[in-house]
């Protein structure tokens, strides 16, 4: 059967005269060009943003106002934040952040606070408010979107300026506890740069017993909780080992310490006195009548001890008991005395500073009077005077108010009878032992104390600073005593290791000191730092390998195709 095709015996049949021999094939390879595959075109990588600022870069101003127990919470705050990166600034100008640590106690001192606040805004300032203010009263409306430190919070500062450097509001406000049981407030062992490296302000307690009809301090610190003795025990030996030489006991009322923990101030008295080095010194703070009346005997005893000065602040706010009564101070004019006696008989040349309040609610021209007749008796070598101002929230704000006038008349005449006297004239001439702390005010003298915590100005010589000396009393003022070291005495230096310099850092590691304040960080500090912004850190890396990621997809995606 005939096929439809031809047979090819061989495939080389195929090949004519005219194909191209393999050589020329092979040759002809070569100007052909490939056509490029067209791809599909990969998204653009997505930009991922981290945060454009780092904290603990900035630097911060701390500005505190009040009593000394607010101005440990000051230094314990600066403390912490320098310790963890952040560079402390004298200068508000020159800061990154104002730290504003305000008091309750008083309308000027909040205005001052409220003012500075404004000042900060006005300059685009990172603002983080602390203190009794923003605690006793969180939601005032110029406090609207402010981070808030609590009196109780102070070890989280670093938390919190941490949060506001990055835009973000954070307020701490609650209280501490330890099985239901209210704390003293943060522990006494964090970082802490003194504004005296020479003077340690340890807060024994917070809060009190009292209900005054007038404090507003009470909102803000609320009720008695004490620290342990030997917690404070403890602190002051720390700082003893860091060159300090002088030790302020203090709280909102240091008589009622212990109440809340079944121990009494005495008892933690003479704890402290064994620790504390020849010739160093030890301040008792502000205590009511009501709770030194239980413990005269031993107070006077430990008022007499060479190393505690005999020095007691007793507010006695009035001496009408009228006036007294209206404030609720639980005790009468009659307790104030008692006490005043008992320890000038048996502390002789004890100092006793008092507080009085002129044009309080309801005090007459009779009650003014009998204040009048008090300090004339007794002639208070430190005497201050506060003129009336109702606190929101108070009870004394809602009573009928002394006329604005009549206050200031009072004030003025009570004013001038404290400076009708001169508390140290009869001091003139007397040799006394004195313990060197401080500069003057005008930084023409430093400022020392002699045992009756009596101001003493001698002439400004570094070698004088930190140590006790012998002086002759050549002059006298209102607030003031002048004298010349005594040739050939002794000169005792009390601080059992070198001071600390200004602005170094309590409570770190020796190689760490004085490397915060100056920006320089020692390796474990920057460890520290960022192991705490673990979070920033972990942003960048992921980042980062999002990046890698998408580069790796690419080149991969290249080589298959």
């Amino acid at each position: 059967m005939p096929s439809d095709c031809d047979v090819i015996d061989d495939i080389e049949d195929m090949v004519t005269p005219h194909e191209p021999t393999p050589h020329e094939r092979q040759f002809s390879r070569k100007s052909v060009v490939p056509r490029a595959r067209r791809r599909k075109a990969l998204p653009l990588p997505e930009e991922l943003q981290a945060d454009s600022v780092i904290p603990g870069t900035q630097k911060v101003w701390v500005k505190t106002w009040g009593c000394s127990h607010n101005n440990s919470d000051g230094e314990y705050m600066a403390g912490q934040l320098a310790a963890s990166g952040y560079k402390m600034s004298d200068s508000p100008s020159d800061a990154d952040v104002w730290l504003l640590n305000s008091c309750t106690v008083k309308n000027p001192a909040e205005d001052h606070f409220r003012n500075s606040l404004r000042k900060a805004q006005d300059q685009n300032k990172t603002v983080v408010v602390a203190g009794c203010v923003p605690q006793a009263q969180p939601r005032m409306d110029y406090l609207k979107g402010l981070s808030i430190i609590g009196v109780q919070q102070i070890d989280r500062v670093v938390e919190v300026v941490d949060e506001a450097v990055k835009g973000h509001t954070v307020r701490l406000l609650a209280q501490k506890k330890d099985n239901g049981r209210r704390l003293g407030g943060a522990r006494l062992d964090l970082p802490k740069i003194r504004k005296n490296p020479l003077i340690e302000i340890i807060s024994i307690n917070t809060g009190c017993l009292n209900a005054c009809t007038y404090c507003k301090t009470k909102h803000a610190r609320g009720s008695l909780a004490s620290y342990s003795v030997v917690e404070l025990v403890e602190r002051a030996r720390q700082s003893f080992q860091e060159g300090v030489c002088e030790i302020w006991l203090t709280s909102e009322d240091t008589g009622a310490y212990g109440r809340d923990i079944g121990v009494t101030l005495p008892s933690l008295l003479w704890a402290l006195v064994r620790e504390v080095p020849e010739g160093c010194m030890l301040r008792v703070g502000m205590t009511n009548p009501p709770y030194i009346l239980e413990h005269l005997e031993e107070m006077a005893k430990i008022l007499n001890h060479p190393r505690v000065y005999a020095f007691l602040h007793v507010p006695v706010q009035s001496a009408s008991d009228s006036v007294l009564m209206d404030m609720k101070r639980e005790y009468c004019c009659r307790d104030f005395m008692r006490v005043v006696d008992f320890l000038k008989d048996k502390v002789p040349g004890i100092t006793i500073a008092t507080d009085i309040i002129c044009g309080f609610p309801g005090e007459t021209d009779a009650d003014f009077q009998e204040t009048l007749e008090l300090v004339k008796k007794y002639r208070f070598p430190s005497l201050f005077i506060n003129q009336f101002y109702p606190r929101p929230g108070t009870p004394a704000a809602k009573m009928e108010q002394v006329p604005a006038q009549v206050k200031k008349q009072r004030t003025k005449q009570l004013s001038a009878l404290f400076h009708s006297y001169n508390p140290y004239d009869h001091k003139v001439g007397e040799r006394q032992r004195v313990l060197v702390t401080e500069d003057s005010f005008d930084s023409q003298y430093y400022v020392a104390h002699n045992k009756y915590y009596e101001q003493v100005l001698v002439p400004k010589r570094p070698e004088f600073k930190g140590q006790m000396i012998t002086v002759d009393i050549y002059d006298s003022g209102k607030h003031f005593m002048r004298g010349r070291m005594v040739k050939d005495t002794a000169v005792i230096s009390p601080s059992i290791s070198r001071p600390l310099q200004k602005g170094e850092v309590s409570g770190l590691a020796q190689e760490l000191k004085g490397s915060c304040q100056s920006g320089v960080l020692a390796p474990s500090t920057l460890i520290g730092r960022w192991w705490r912004r673990a979070d920033e850190g972990l942003k960048v890396l992921s980042a980062g390998l999002a990046l890698l990621a998408v580069a790796l997809l690419f080149v991969f995606e290249s080589l298959q195709r």
